[in-house]
């Protein structure tokens, strides 16, 4: 595994932990933001989860679709991030930094999965 690859596996860890954040001090009254947050949460904590689960895949052919799981995540986990600010459920100064991590992510997945697949 390559160095940046393996820099991955903090840096997914803390996406989850900041989308835990974001869930977790949204309104409890407001619908909109209990929808759209519970499902940030959902595909942003599984992020990590599924590059973790790429680094110990038994064939090329499974880390490819882990890390295809990790890509959909995120790019998931960006379009509900994308909502709240639409929607103002949160400010988008706020959301903007954890938008960028998710399209980071989103990049990073796409380059490894095209090395991955013999497509650089």
């Amino acid at each position: 595994m390559k160095n940046e690859e393996k820099d991955l596996l903090p840096r997914t860890k803390m996406f989850a932990r900041r989308i835990i954040r974001l869930y977790c001090a949204l309104a409890k009254n407001d619908t909109v933001a209990q929808v759209l947050g519970k499902q940030a949460l959902r595909a942003g904590t599984s992020v990590g989860a599924n590059y973790r689960e790429a680094n110990r895949a038994r064939s090329k052919a499974k880390f490819i679709s882990k890390l295809g799981d990790c890509l959909k995540e995120a790019d998931e986990t960006l379009y509900w991030l994308e909502l709240m600010i639409d929607e103002n459920v949160v400010p988008s100064r706020r959301l903007t930094p954890l938008a960028e991590e998710a399209n980071e992510l989103v990049a990073i997945f796409i380059t490894i999965l095209k090395r991955a697949r013999g497509h650089e």
